[in-house]
């Protein structure tokens, strides 16, 4: 028999640094990976539910409400390394009011972490390495667990993994992601600030996997696989989306969105052909877009595109990025704008081998190309990081899960100090957006993304705060 399973995203800190984390405030994202899971198993007969903490102030009374009024038999936590720790917490706290629930993980942190994680963590009963829908069906249709390919457990002689899983679900396959069940769709979730000229808008995922290996991706869920929808499958969503939604504007959050040029072709020339008053964003490797496509995809509203860089420094992209090539790159970046698309440059300040000259670099490269937005991670090496297994050796890690969200220097290399890289942070940012070129350009969305603008100003105080401290949560 089928049973009920309450999906839940949890938050990774105290719910009282929900009122002021910037991350929130700048960018609110609907957990895509459990709606997918979520429509799934209501698919094949499972009953399901889902509480995203990021989204409600009140979600742990929430949990404890539902558990009470519906009575699952399973509860089922998605984890990032720097969530891990909050879900680890919201197990206990179910088990102590109903221990006879079952919990099991899944995600990014479960995926590269996979014994570890039971072994140390007697409260979780199972984990799911890899995709989530074919082995939590089989969980919850009571399949025996031995069976069960990317599954985690315990039995009489301790913790077990059944090995990874195949190729998995078929993308075109799946149903569309169960968005109804997060309460407040689409409204109480937003893109970033500045990243979209109409409102409401959404994110959806049209492809899975990166078939590149750099030093600090996480591949741990589908390692070097790529698998995507057809051009007829995401135009159908798109649509779903505009109609029963009302979105406006989409964000793909694929890693690779142009990789299979040809369906890209397919789906622009549907778009044009058959137009759905949506714009777009999408993230593309250098490597694999081209004028004649960026021309296509202009026309079929694309409206801003993501573009890893990393650094600015050759030298060192070329240590932890495969096809390490500038010069490409600032190609591409102009081959961009002069299809008058948004360009959004995305880079990390820390990476192992990073001096102050590399930084310095990074700055005149950026600083010298057409690029309206940028995002400054600070690098975090995750356990599903090919350089993970070595970073003890390259710098001083401090592993503390609840700090690795790509907004903290957990890791130094070699050379610097953590106080000298939050200098170099700041300054970073405080030079792009005092460039005019960059002022002008925000100035534009005043018509351009005038929802963006009652954002910032509805929560300037904060803005001004994160800028003045380069803390993510106040206090």
């Amino acid at each position: 028999m089928a049973k009920h399973i309450l999906l839940i995203h949890p938050l990774g800190y105290t719910a009282e640094g929900k009122k002021t984390d910037i991350a929130r405030l700048a960018n609110l994202m609907p957990p895509l990976g459990l709606c997918s899971i979520a429509a799934y198993l209501d698919r094949q007969g499972c009953r399901t539910a889902i509480i995203d903490c990021f989204a409600h102030l009140d979600s742990d009374a929430r949990i404890m409400e539902y558990l009470e009024e519906q009575r699952p038999d399973w509860i089922g936590l998605t984890c990032t390394t720097n969530g891990f720790l909050d879900a680890v917490r919201i197990v206990r706290m179910v088990k102590q009011a109903r221990p006879e629930i079952k919990a099991v993980l899944g995600g990014v942190h479960v995926s590269a972490c996979k014994e570890k994680i039971l072994a140390e963590y007697p409260e979780v009963d199972c984990a799911v390495v890899g995709e989530g829908e074919l082995p939590l069906t089989q969980l919850l249709q009571g399949a025996p667990l031995a069976n069960i390919a990317g599954l985690v457990y315990r039995d009489d002689a301790g913790v077990r993994f059944t090995g990874l899983q195949g190729r998995g679900v078929e993308l075109d396959d799946l149903p569309f992601p169960a968005y109804e069940k997060l309460r407040g769709y689409p409204e109480v979730y937003q893109l970033p600030i500045f990243n979209y000229p109409r409102h409401p808008n959404a994110s959806c995922l049209s492809s899975r996997g990166c078939p590149y290996s750099c030093s600090y991706c996480d591949r741990s869920v589908f390692r070097r696989s790529f698998k995507y929808n057809s051009a007829d499958y995401v135009y159908r969503h798109m649509q779903y989306l505009r109609q029963r939604w009302g979105i406006r504007h989409l964000n793909f959050y694929d890693d690779q969105f142009t990789f299979h040029r040809d369906r890209v072709v397919e789906l622009c020339r549907r778009l044009i052909e058959h137009p759905l008053a949506m714009t777009f964003n999408c993230a593309v490797r250098a490597e694999h877009v081209d004028p004649e496509l960026l021309a296509l995809m202009k026309k079929a509203g694309c409206w801003m595109i993501s573009l890893g860089i990393e650094t600015g420094d050759p030298d060192l992209l070329a240590q932890h990025r495969q096809n390490a090539d500038l010069d490409m790159l600032a190609r591409v970046i102009h081959d961009i704008h002069r299809a008058g698309i948004r360009v959004k440059g995305l880079l990390m300040l820390g990476l192992p081998g990073e001096t102050e000259e590399s930084v310095q670099r990074s700055m005149r490269y950026v600083f010298s190309l057409p690029i309206d937005d940028f995002n400054l991670a600070k690098f975090t090496p995750f356990p599903g990081s090919p350089i993970y297994q070595k970073i003890h050796e390259l710098g001083e890690f401090e592993e503390d899960y609840r700090k690795m969200d790509c907004m903290n220097f957990v890791f130094v290399t070699k050379g610097m100090t953590r106080e000298r890289l939050e200098e170099l942070f700041l300054e970073f940012y405080r030079r792009h957006f005092m460039r005019p070129r960059v002022l002008l350009g925000y100035l534009a969305m005043l018509w351009q993304s005038p929802h963006s603008w009652w954002r910032f100003l509805g929560n300037l105080s904060s803005f001004l705060r994160f800028a003045r401290s380069n803390k993510r949560i106040e206090g």
